[in-house]
């Protein structure tokens, strides 16, 4: 038995596919999905969601949303979305480094823009993992 696996961005349909098994990066940890799954509505945090599809992982960098489980479907629903195949690591690793010097020259006092590059490193992460430049 094997799982509809659907992951949606706003702007294009990431996977549409059957798979063995899902790892998702939920708020609250790493989640596995296998068949039989019960129901679940879950929300996602920005990082890697591992698929198994004919013995191989694909990963896929996500950017935050929902899951949901039910009849073995897993429906996913993010803010954005990329393959790890479709990634430039070069441009991955670039970005991540840029984001890690945006958050050391922020300062504590600011708030708002702290919040804003930790999420901009963590957004750039997720990117790297998924294309295969950090473990």
């Amino acid at each position: 038995m094997a799982l509809t696996v659907r992951v949606i961005a706003p702007d294009k349909t990431v996977w549409d596919s059957e798979a063995e098994e899902v790892i998702l990066p939920s708020t609250t940890g790493q989640l596995g999905i296998l068949a039989g799954h019960a129901p679940l509505l879950t929300a996602l945090d920005v990082g890697v969601m591992r698929v198994r599809a004919d013995k191989t992982w694909v990963p896929i960098a996500l950017m935050g949303g929902f899951a949901e489980v039910e009849s073995n479907e897993v429906t996913i629903l993010v803010n954005g979305a990329e393959r790890g195949d479709a990634i430039d690591q070069a441009a991955a690793k670039a970005a991540y480094a840029e984001a890690e010097t945006r958050l050391s020259q922020t300062s504590a006092d600011d708030k708002q823009a702290m919040i804003q590059a930790k999420q901009a490193l963590k957004r750039a992460r997720a990117k790297l993992q998924a294309a295969g430049g950090m473990k």
